[in-house]
Parts: C-alpha cells; sequence; structure tokens
C-alpha cells in the first residue's frame, strides 16, 4: 500500500468537511487532529462531523495542543488565511496543503510574509502547497494542473482563454444569489472588490503559469461585467425579472502591451438567456482555448444531476488538496507550486 501519513484537517465548512471524509477514507492517509472554529463542533468526535463511522478523533479549537500533535500535513481549509498559525504549523515540522489562493505564485506574496513562511519552512523542513480546482476562486486544477501538459503541445504561444461557467439555477440559497452576488436587480456598476478578491488567486496562478512556460506579461488586468435577463426566468432560489442581472463575468488578463496572453473568465448565471450573446454561456464545466501554432479547443462538462450538484462540487477542490498530500509530504521545503512538484497522482485502490 506505500507509506501513510498523518494529516491533520484544519476547518470542516463546505470544503474541509468533503476532505475530512476523503482523509478519513483514504488509504494511504491516518487523520491524527482535526481543528474546527465553532464550539458547537468542538469536542465532537470527527467521524460524526464526517458522516462516518467513529474515529476517535475529537474536534478542537486549540491550536497549541494541534501544533504539538505529531503529524505529516495539515490540510488547511480555513476561512481566512492566518499567516501566524501557518508559521506555528510550518516550523513544527508540518507540511501544509492549502485550498487558500495565497502561494500560487511566491514572486507575488508580500516580500515580509513570504520571508516569514519561507523562514517556518526552513525551521521545520516543511512546504506548504496551494491548489485546489478553481469553483469558488479556489484555483489550481485548470489553471495549472491541466493547461501546463495542453502548453506542452505548443512552441508559438498566442493566448490561452479559460472560461469557467457556473450554472446558479438550481442554488436554493436566495439570500447569496439577490442579497450578496447581485442578481435579479437592475445592473449596476460591478462591485471592483469582487473582481479584485477574484483576481488576487488567480493573477498569482496565471502567474506561476506564465513564469514556467516563459510566457511574459507586462501587467494583470480585471474588471467585472453585467448581463441582464431578456425574459422572466424562474430559479430555485427565486425570480429573476426581465431586464434585472441574470449573468455575472469576472474577466482576468495577462497582459503583453495591448494584447491579452492569458486569460481567465468566470462566467456565473442564472439564466442563459440575456443580452450578451458573445458570452457564449455553456453548462456548467470548463472550456480551455490555446491560441497558437498547436491551437486546441478543450471543454469539460459535470454530468451530474441539479439535484446532486450541491453536493458534488466540493469535491473538486477539496479530492485534489488531498491527493496532493504525498507529493508535498515529499517535496523540498518552502512555498512548492504545480510547476516544480512532480505530477499528482491520486491513490483510488
Amino acid at each position: 500500500m506505500g507509506k501513510h501519513y498523518r494529516v491533520i484537517q484544519w476547518a470542516t465548512g463546505n470544503i474541509g468537511g468533503r476532505a475530512l471524509r476523503a482523509v478519513i477514507e483514504h488509504p494511504g492517509l491516518d487523520l491524527a487532529g482535526l481543528w474546527v472554529s465553532s464550539a458547537a463542533k468542538a469536542g465532537q468526535d470527527a467521524g460524526t462531523l464526517a458522516g462516518t463511522a467513529p474515529q476517535g478523533i475529537t474536534a478542537t479549537s486549540d491550536v497549541d495542543a494541534l501544533v504539538t500533535t505529531p503529524a505529516d500535513c495539515v490540510l488547511y481549509m480555513r476561512q481566512g488565511t492566518d499567516i501566524d498559525e501557518l508559521c506555528r504549523l510550518l516550523a513544527s515540522g508540518k507540511n501544509v496543503v492549502t485550498t487558500r489562493g495565497d502561494f500560487h505564485h511566491p514572486a507575488s506574496m508580500d516580500p515580509d510574509v513570504r520571508a516569514r513562511i519561507e523562514a517556518a519552512c526552513q525551521a521545520g523542513h516543511s512546504a506548504i502547497y496551494s491548489t485546489g480546482s478553481s469553483p469558488g476562486s479556489s484555483p489550481g486544477f485548470v489553471t495549472e494542473a491541466l493547461t501546463i501538459p495542453l502548453l506542452s503541445l505548443s512552441r508559438r504561444h498566442d493566448c490561452l482563454t479559460i472560461d469557467e461557467f457556473a450554472d446558479m439555477e438550481s442554488r436554493d440559497s436566495p439570500d447569496l444569489l439577490f442579497n450578496i452576488m447581485g442578481y435579479g436587480v437592475a445592473p449596476t456598476a460591478f462591485d471592483q472588490r469582487k473582481v479584485d478578491y477574484v483576481k488576487h488567486d488567480f493573477a498569482g496562478s496565471l502567474a506561476q503559469l506564465a513564469d514556467a512556460a516563459g510566457i511574459a506579461v507586462d501587467r494583470w488586468e480585471a474588471f467585472g461585467e453585467m448581463a441582464a435577463a431578456t425574459r422572466d426566468v424562474t430559479i430555485a432560489a427565486g425570480t429573476i425579472a426581465a431586464g434585472t442581472v441574470g449573468a455575472q463575468r469576472i474577466t482576468i488578463s495577462g497582459m503583453r502591451g495591448d494584447k491579452a496572453v492569458l486569460r481567465f473568465r468566470a462566467n456565473w448565471y442564472c439564466t442563459r438567456d440575456i443580452d450578451r450573446p458573445d458570452w457564449e454561456l455553456r453548462e456548467s464545466g470548463w472550456r480551455i482555448q490555446v491560441q497558437g501554432d498547436t491551437p486546441l479547443d478543450v471543454h469539460i462538462t459535470f454530468p451530474v444531476a441539479p439535484e446532486d450538484y450541491a453536493a458534488f462540487t466540493p469535491g473538486l477542490t477539496a479530492h485534489r488538496a488531498v491527493n496532493a498530500i504525498a507529493a508535498v509530504c515529499d517535496a523540498p521545503p518552502g512555498i512548492r507550486t504545480t510547476a516544480d512538484l512532480p505530477q499528482i497522482i491520486a491513490q483510488l485502490g
């Protein structure tokens, strides 16, 4: 069966909860500890929180106790990145795989933060790696792991465009869709804070790709757009009236002069009947277009029933992080990237 790795799961939200179950069920991983943020979860058995048999591991909010718990790796999936906390974990000798997007491109990090993380890695002889799949702003798979082999077919590069499509029609979350994301209201100026949030993670991920492939980028640009529904549409969360926001797009572009050479577009929609047919909205999934001397047009969709979609999507991000544990534990100390790690292979048997 190969080497076993002791793992601490850090947080049990939408992604962390799925990762916790995956660790418990993984043939090469042993759960060593569980950090939770809420008092309601603290004291519960990890198996109870994961929906499995009891594991004999009690959830805790005690960082000190977990720092001293012997473990090979921490799956760090909490809301927000606590640098002090991460430095303690790394310095204690624990490798970290995280779905936080702060470590995709070390050269883009705040120099002081990078220096602290690198020093902690050297002290603990440990490594840290950011990865994900991209839904919910957690890049890694489609922006790095998938595009690196696609570009390996090219010798002349013109532009890489990644479109992510997310159909929100079956999402029964009225507060999220109408009050937070702004669907079903008159189109206005796009919230730049939302744009900057997506740009932070995806520009870093694409910058890693640019460095690895030798693609020169002068600057990163980001903007958001809204499209109006062309008819009244009833979705799980309520009604989108004609003329109100039915779709949104955020574009992150790596520019060389006035030309985009790398581009990621997040296309989120509650209806495909919009006043921007040029967006070419598709079912949930990804479209990757490579322009150059070996043009490619790759389409990936998720053949999952709408009623199963909410239960399916967390695995897209959580499972890649779980599958990366062995590679990160065996990697040299420091901030590791997809470009310098070996290919991540899932141990499924």
